[in-house]
């Protein structure tokens, strides 16, 4: 008996890493084709002279203090900003996942929308509430447009969802019962929270700052704005040395720096999260809220309701604003504008950007999930090899290189036979893909390492084939995970620029792209109709979210 348990163990074992092999075969092909041999491209494009490869411009790049200067700026300021975003949106996360309230749906819905904005309009926005005649400027002549208050307060505002989403997602699944029995034991609130509760979490709340780290390590137009020309960050240096000087080799130098640093940080974070990753008790979301009691529950949820208004709503409403204020008061003169392509930007009225943007978001959120959820499913199992944890810091390389690199290197390298891509409508949705995937992979596989592996041994025991485990066990643990992650892949494809604004045709451009060349024209009529536009994405986006919750909250029975 002993014998034949021993001789099934070893088939069982390989019969699993078969299955996770096959699983990372798709991903893994993805992310070579259409990340890895596009940035290698550009920068060889970079570093190469006449056959040869110049590595000694990467010293003499670094012996520039400016560019040491941009180093330790970027980094410093990254660190700053995922503390403070943080600090601010776990409130909110744990409001969104412990709590029911009135507009609920909805406001998880606006929450996410200024993710999904152009960072260049997120820029534009905190410019008129704390610049030159901004709105604190004129309430109490406060103008923050000078300092670096502006950039982590602008990183706060499109990060927050980043947080109430990852945390908040696994936070309402959470038995809150385990809290509950730690206090009977004599625990305070805070020491079961702390005992119980925090070691939980900190898969996601890592997962989530990691991501929020990597979007402010690379912010782009956000810190362009508000930034000037006293701050400035690798991604903005880097379209600089591309756009301005067409200095390739000094920004495939910083383009290498970007991505020594990013890969160290995952690495530090696929070793250190690893070892906090625990079997969790999961329930359905709609046992663990409830209605709020007492005054701290409700001053709570006051504090972070007022934090939502002024820090998300306020900014949104100033956009809203001003797409209507026009020369002759407020109309809809602007929004009549974007029917029209006599000014010349673009090939095509500027309102078909919003067919465009659907249509690419609803691709690229299908290649998303597609390859997420495959890189989730072979990183569920912890007991990994070095092999797979490069894997996982593979997934989120995309989030910390530069979108200017990736843009370029789409134009350079998928120019030719069998990969000339350069006038298919996919180049888009690949590309807003890869920065989609890595989201699905952080939402999802925090709950799928909670699954009790026992349930899955037992399945197989019984004669289940990997698959079926997969689809009996674990997909209805992590259906409702999952759709958080199309959510996010879908709001991140929307407002994708950095990379699309250099590969969407004349003919087909997407909101985002629309905006950021309206707001580079002069004139009041370009200004206004950015801000339309920018009105409609915002709009089409809560739309979208709003439908995607009402189908997950009538999916949680199925828990």
């Amino acid at each position: 008996m002993d014998l034949a348990r021993t001789e099934v163990a070893p088939r069982g074992s390989r019969r699993r890493s078969a299955a996770r092999l096959g699983l990372m075969a798709v991903p893994v092909a993805f992310f070579a084709v259409f990340f890895a041999y596009p940035v290698a491209a550009i920068v060889g494009r970079g570093l190469k002279v006449d056959g040869a490869w110049r590595f000694g411009r990467i010293g003499d790049v670094l012996a520039q203090s400016d560019i040491r200067h941009v180093l330790w700026f970027t980094t410093w300021q990254a660190l700053a900003s995922t503390a403070l975003t943080l600090l601010i949106a776990l409130p909110g996360a744990y409001v969104f996942a412990r709590f029911d309230f009135r507009g609920k749906q909805i406001l998880r819905a606006v929450v996410t929308v200024p993710f999904v904005l152009p960072t260049v309009v997120v820029g534009t926005a905190f410019l008129a509430l704390v610049g030159r005649g901004g709105l604190l400027d004129q309430l109490w002549g406060v103008r923050l447009d000078t300092t670096v208050w502006a950039i982590l307060l602008a990183h706060v505002f499109f990060n927050y969802a980043v947080v109430v989403r990852t945390v908040g997602g696994l936070w309402s699944q959470l038995d809150p019962r385990q809290e509950e029995a730690a206090r009977m034991l004599g625990a305070s609130r805070f020491a079961a929270w702390r005992k119980v509760t925090l070691p939980a979490l900190s898969p996601a709340v890592a997962a989530a700052a990691l991501m929020v780290f990597l979007f402010t390590f690379t912010s782009f137009g956000v810190v362009q704005i508000l930034g000037g020309p006293t701050f400035s960050t690798l991604e903005v240096e880097i379209y600089r040395q591309t756009s301005e000087i067409f200095d390739l080799a000094t920004a495939a130098v910083l383009t290498i720096i970007q991505f020594v640093a990013v890969g160290a940080i995952l690495a530090v974070h696929a070793r250190t999260v690893r070892r906090r990753e625990t079997a969790l008790r999961l329930v359905a979301p709609e046992t663990t809220a409830r209605r709020p009691r007492g005054a701290g529950q409700r001053t709570l949820l006051a504090g972070v309701l007022a934090s939502i208004l002024i820090l998300l709503v306020l900014p949104l409403g100033v956009l809203v604003q001003r797409s209507f204020v026009t020369p002759g008061g407020y109309g809809f003169a602007y929004y009549k504008a974007l029917t029209s392509a006599d000014g010349g930007i673009f090939l095509v009225a500027p309102i078909e950007a919003i067919g465009n943007s659907l249509e690419y978001a609803f691709a690229a959120t299908a290649i998303a999930v597609l390859i997420g959820g495959l890189a989730a499913a072979a990183l569920t199992r912890r007991d990994t090899g070095r092999l797979v944890r490069g894997f996982d810091a593979l997934l989120m390389l995309p989030l910390g290189v530069s979108a200017v690199t990736v843009g370029f290197g789409f134009l350079i390298a998928l120019d030719k036979p069998p990969l000339d891509l350069r006038a298919s409508w996919i180049l888009v949705p690949l590309a807003q893909a890869l920065v989609g995937a890595p989201f699905v992979v952080r939402t999802m596989l925090p709950v799928l390492r909670a699954v009790d592996g026992r349930l899955r041994e037992a399945a197989a025991v019984l004669g289940a084939s990997p698959w079926r485990v997969w689809r009996e066990v674990d997909l209805p643990m992590v259906r409702r995970a999952l759709l958080i992650a199309a959510g996010f892949a879908f709001a991140v494809s929307l407002g994708e620029f950095g990379a699309t604004v250099f590969i969407a045709r004349p003919d087909n451009p997407t909101l985002p792209v629309a905006v950021a060349r309206l707001l580079g024209r002069a004139g009041d009529l370009n200004y206004g109709q950015a801000m339309a536009l920018s009105t409609i994405l915002m709009v089409v986006c809560a739309v979208a979210l709003l439908l995607l919750e009402r189908v997950r909250t009538d999916r949680t029975g199925e828990f």
